[in-house]
């Protein structure tokens, strides 16, 4: 191939990259914030409301927790990874002053829901919630320079240590961890939110408790041998023959794998790099439908929590999908990764952003009919969507950025 051949096909890969930045900025400025922005910000009572219809009507003024603190997050990332703009950090700080009245019993733990005016619906049943909380935190202190935000993220870090170190002590609704087992989903929220915390505050102890997460999901659930990544194991770290522990569930791999890549690429650790590279292929490759396209929300179902849902495409895995596949492209530039962006992409924007409204629907069948907007929570959470186009728009950046590079290199020559 001829140096002008390469400059060329160089030339047509940055022109997508920048048409898929144009859609994606589009996508979350045009279409997914100003849904929030319109429908669903109480100004009233406080906080966020999220029982919404896919047309922003408010279905209840309930609020869940952990949608009130991811909220938090996704704002706050807005405005730091984003655009400057103080109504999103507006928004978040609305938030973040409902949930710091409202959002912790008495033994610092963070409630599962409140009514519109704060009054506890139920307590404390799924310790998930308190890691929301620590990563919306950081990422408001990140805004704000705030303390008082921070040490909220430190109270709550130390209170879910306390916990963590003993299984089985601790609730996880709406999943509850089968008796004598741990699950995968708290090693990968856990090492992620810890992360984060230790990075902004320069933490050693926090960042080995990260990393002590992250060890677990890449030699405990992580099995390379069978190409696999289990929900639960055994306490003693052994495989669960029985359901769930045969379940695999393809969005929460590929979701799981992009913190594993985050977390191992700040050490340097290029095994663990690939071992999550590898996990995220053979999590696309398993989960895809084939016959419909798509992908399925969970492998070897039967038996199991998600029996009778395994094959619903949810909004959350494909929007997890986009961001892993550009992820690892960006890595390893193998082809295989913008294959399956392609066509992941493709399945996704022509099935779940919902015209003249916003957002996305949150569920299809197999087939790619609308069903639902219910999920495993009666909520319309402002987060998986818009934390993977600001995730996508950063990778996307620096393609197109490096591809300018090259061609200032190529027309060197």
């Amino acid at each position: 191939m001829s140096i002008k051949e390469k400059r060329d096909e160089h030339l047509s890969i940055e022109i997508d990259y920048c048409k898929v930045l144009i859609q994606y900025r589009s996508e979350l400025l045009n279409s997914v914030v100003p849904f929030w922005m319109k429908y669903a910000i109480d100004w009233k009572n406080g906080g966020i409301c999220t029982c919404l219809s896919d047309k922003g009507d408010v279905l209840s003024q309930d609020k869940y927790m952990w949608s009130q603190l991811r909220a938090i997050w996704t704002f706050s990332a807005l405005y730091n990874k984003i655009e400057k703009k103080k109504e999103w950090l507006d928004v978040a700080l609305h938030i973040f002053e409902f949930v710091r009245k409202y959002g912790r019993d008495d033994k610092g733990q963070w409630v599962y829901s409140v009514n519109k005016n704060g009054t506890p619906l139920r307590g404390a049943t799924s310790i998930y919630a308190d890691g929301f909380a620590i990563n919306g935190f950081t990422e408001l202190a990140k805004a704000t320079g705030n303390k008082d935000v921070i040490q909220l993220a430190l109270d709550t870090y130390y209170n879910v240590q306390k916990r963590l170190a003993v299984p089985g002590s601790y609730p996880t609704e709406p999943l509850p961890i089968p008796h004598d087992c741990i699950a995968h989903g708290i090693s990968m929220i856990f090492s992620m939110v810890f992360n984060e915390l230790g990075q902004y505050l320069n933490n050693a102890d926090i960042l080995q408790a990260s990393i002590d997460q992250a060890e677990q999901v890449m030699t405990v659930f992580l099995r390379p041998e069978q190409q696999r990544l289990y929900e639960y194991v055994r306490t003693d770290n052994t495989l669960l023959e029985t359901q769930p522990g045969l379940t695999t569930v393809p969005g929460h791999a590929l979701e799981s794998m992009c913190f594993m890549i985050h977390i191992y690429q700040q050490r340097n650790d290029q095994k663990r790099i690939q071992q999550a590279i590898d996990c995220i292929r053979w999590h696309t490759e398993l989960g895809w439908d084939y016959e419909y396209g798509g992908i399925l929300l969970a492998i070897n179902a039967e038996g199991s929590f998600w029996e009778d849902k395994w094959d619903t495409k949810l909004w959350w895995t494909h929007a997890e999908a986009l961001y892993a596949l550009l992820l690892v492209y960006s890595i390893s530039q193998e082809e295989w990764c913008l294959n399956w962006f392609r066509q992941v992409h493709d399945y996704t924007f022509s099935h779940y952003p919902v015209s003249n409204y916003g957002e996305w629907f949150q569920r299809l069948d197999r087939y790619g009919n609308h069903i639902s907007n219910i999920a495993d929570l009666p909520v319309k959470d402002p987060f998986h969507v818009a934390r993977s186009l600001i995730n996508c728009i950063g990778v996307l950046e620096k393609l197109v950025s490096t591809g300018k590079e090259e061609n200032v290199k190529n027309n060197m020559l």
